[in-house]
């Protein structure tokens, strides 16, 4: 990631406000140690009363520790927690709920097993005499997930769900009852557009209804749209406070990372010309995609854009024979493929980094060395024997490459933050040396600066000669990343973009058209003029 010189000091912050108003929620030099570690330290913030508040700051600043402390999951090593002006001090996180403090975790916490009702009520079942009345908790279940935009049924069951739908029903569980604060902690990064918007709306709603709303999001956009304050933690330090009003963008990330961001993007590369090394013609997946063709070459960066449920990640598990699927010919490297299981496009050379790294990428409760190499033990333990040393060298490689920021080598990789779980998927799938990455929401849920050195590593692949194929819904970086755009609607491939072809209103208008959107197309020769100031791009 290219930066600049450190910043100069913060700007100055305002004075506090004349008229004096009780905070829903006051932390005062609010700290956390594990054994000699310090992950928080002297936090001092508070939450007023119909106010959004955003906390914001790189993976590993002290948030999501703070969002803990604050709803009584973790109990504070110093400091002090005050509710309406009452000192508290949570036992833990039923507490804090029934105090009116409610925490919209990241992670999904529901029983898969479970109705959506089933989910939203356990624990507070709603009865009818002896009897649990299942009729009244859909029926609430229903206007709560109308409220929040969510298109569920109350009595599907939650692990057959989509992933952002699961999303949904834990932020409707959450506002299932009266709450004095909300804490959403990523609450969008698995969110459609229209999801994401449905629930800025619900958020606004909660603070027209004098609802205090802690938001900790690292889409900037979002903070910039919703927050009427912004405070910025660094290193488990609090940087400051500010009103959002005086805040850009990039200026709220620049003092997450505490430099001045380079352009974001890397630059754009010539069209690529050698033969392509991945070819599919005819690809259906059942319940996913619809005779896809699709071509990519060495030193391309392909893109795959498209809403939530057109099919995007549907189409490449089927490719790697995750899901049923049947085509007329794959190739690869100009050969026919006829394994098409994970291991045998491994052996082939090409390889897939999912979409959900904690649920299906990573085993979260095993060692570093032990996710990093998983799919390169043949090369790394040719014997009967593991062979433990080359596995801690093969890791203290990745470490150094990747810049995998760790405390430790003996670590879960559960204890890692999003942006260093990502970048160990990266690392393990690398490792193997393929030649085609396929690589599915490389950013989701990761900050800023993670994200310039996930863009950095593509790039890296790229002109190295690897072919990659990037899925993403963040239209700014499909569009900054990609040299070529397939566009999916219903499980088809929609429309190819090129060259100045490609922007966000093109992505958008061959994402919906035919669905009954009101889009235009973009003008001839550069589409929406407005897209070029979201897409900035390296010099050279």
């Amino acid at each position: 990631m290219t930066m600049a010189a450190i910043l100069p000091s913060a700007p100055a912050q305002p004075a506090a406000p004349a008229a004096l108003v009780v905070p829903a929620l006051q932390a005062e030099a609010l700290g956390k140690t594990y054994g000699a570690i310090t992950v928080l330290s002297d936090v001092t913030l508070d939450i007023l009363p119909g106010e959004v508040h955003a906390i914001i700051g790189e993976n590993g600043a002290g948030k999501s520790t703070l969002m803990k402390l604050l709803s009584g999951y973790v109990a504070p090593t110093e400091g002090q927690i005050a509710l309406a002006g009452q000192q508290v001090a949570f036992a833990d996180a039923v507490a804090a709920e029934a105090a009116g403090v409610v925490l919209v975790h990241q992670e999904i916490l529901l029983a898969p097993d479970l109705t959506v009702a089933e989910n939203l009520f356990l624990g507070r079942e709603l009865t009818r005499g002896p009897m649990v009345d299942d009729r009244a908790m859909n029926r609430r279940t229903a206007e709560v997930l109308a409220s929040i935009g969510a298109h569920c049924h109350p009595r599907d069951r939650v692990g057959g769900l989509p992933l952002a739908q699961r999303q949904l029903v834990q932020i409707a569980r959450a506002l299932l009852e009266p709450r004095r604060v909300v804490i959403f902690d990523e609450p969008t990064a698995v969110l459609a557009n229209d999801e994401v918007a449905a629930l800025l709306n619900v958020v606004r709603g909660l603070r027209s209804q004098g609802v205090a709303v802690l938001y900790i999001s690292h889409r900037l956009d979002e903070v910039e749209a919703l927050a009427d304050r912004i405070t910025v933690l660094r290193d488990g330090r609090k940087i400051g406070t500010w009103p959002a009003a005086g805040l850009s963008q990039r200026r709220m990330a620049e003092l997450m990372v505490g430099r001045e961001l380079d352009m974001l993007y890397p630059h754009k590369r010539p069209p690529a010309t050698a033969e392509p090394l991945l070819q599919i013609e005819g690809l259906s997946v059942d319940h996913g995609a619809v005779e896809a063709s699709l071509s990519v070459r060495p030193g391309e960066v392909l893109g795959i854009g498209g809403m939530i449920g057109s099919g995007r990640t549907e189409l490449f598990e089927g490719l790697m024979g995750l899901r049923p699927s049947h085509a007329a010919r794959i190739a690869l490297a100009g050969k026919p493929v006829s394994d098409r299981t994970v291991r045998g496009w491994q052996a082939a050379g090409l390889v897939y980094l999912t979409e959900d790294r904690k649920g299906k990428g990573l085993l979260l409760d095993e060692s570093l060395a032990t996710n990093l190499t998983l799919q390169a033990l043949d090369s790394l333990h040719p014997g009967p024997a593991l062979d433990r040393r080359g596995e801690l060298r093969a890791l203290e490689q990745a470490v150094a490459e990747y810049d995998i920021r760790v405390r430790a080598l003996d670590l879960n990789a559960g204890q890692l933050s999003g942006g260093n779980q990502q970048k160990l998927l990266l690392a393990k799938v690398m490792l193997t040396d393929p030649s085609v990455v396929i690589i599915d929401e490389p950013t989701r849920g990761i900050d800023i600066g993670n994200k310039s050195q996930i863009y950095d590593f593509i790039d890296r692949l790229v002109r190295a000669g690897k072919a990659v194929i990037v899925i993403s819904s963040e239209l700014p970086e499909l569009v900054g990343l990609s040299d070529r755009v397939l566009v999916m609607r219903g499980g088809r491939i929609t429309a190819e973009l090129t060259g100045d072809e490609i922007s966000e209103h093109s992505v958008v208008y061959a994402a919906t058209s035919g669905e009954g959107q009101s889009a235009a197309p973009a003008e001839e020769g550069g589409g929406d003029p407005d897209d070029k100031h979201h897409h900035q791009h390296r010099p050279g």
